[in-house]
């Protein structure tokens, strides 16, 4: 009797070993954690900005940029990227211009801050031009 079950247990494993469990790992894949990098710059650090601010003060509400290029040096790069563990990664970018040690304009794909305007404007394009007022003298 032995006999006869051994094989049949070598056979059965050879045909599970063959079998595709991928329904089943799907389902068991372990959490995948959130990648956070880069500078988080929201409508509401843009808003305090002020056209004609020092280097200083744009540092202050903004942070640190990420990118200070040598070869640019009145450009700073606040660039931000967020992968989920599921689903696709975004990526905002803000440029800031300067004029010399004043802030000139800001570009970059910061979302406005009218949020139902926002959820049903269609976003066409990546970047745009953020117009800053002059600050108060």
């Amino acid at each position: 009797m032995r006999v006869l079950i051994l094989p049949a247990v070598v056979a059965v494993a050879g045909l599970m070993a063959g079998c595709s469990l991928t329904p089943l790992t799907d389902r068991l894949n372990p959490h995948r954690v959130d990648v956070r990098q880069g500078n988080y710059v929201d409508q509401e650090m843009v808003a305090r900005l002020k056209k004609g601010m020092t280097r200083e003060q744009v540092r202050f509400a903004l942070g640190t940029p990420l990118v200070s290029d040598v070869f640019h040096a009145d450009r700073w790069d606040y660039v931000y990227t967020f992968r989920p563990g599921r689903g696709d990664p975004q990526q905002r970018v803000l440029s800031v211009f300067f004029d010399g040690d004043k802030l000139d304009r800001v570009s970059g794909d910061v979302q406005s801050g009218d949020a139902p305007a926002a959820a049903t404007a269609v976003q066409t394009e990546r970047a745009r031009v953020i117009e800053i007022s002059p600050a108060a003298k």
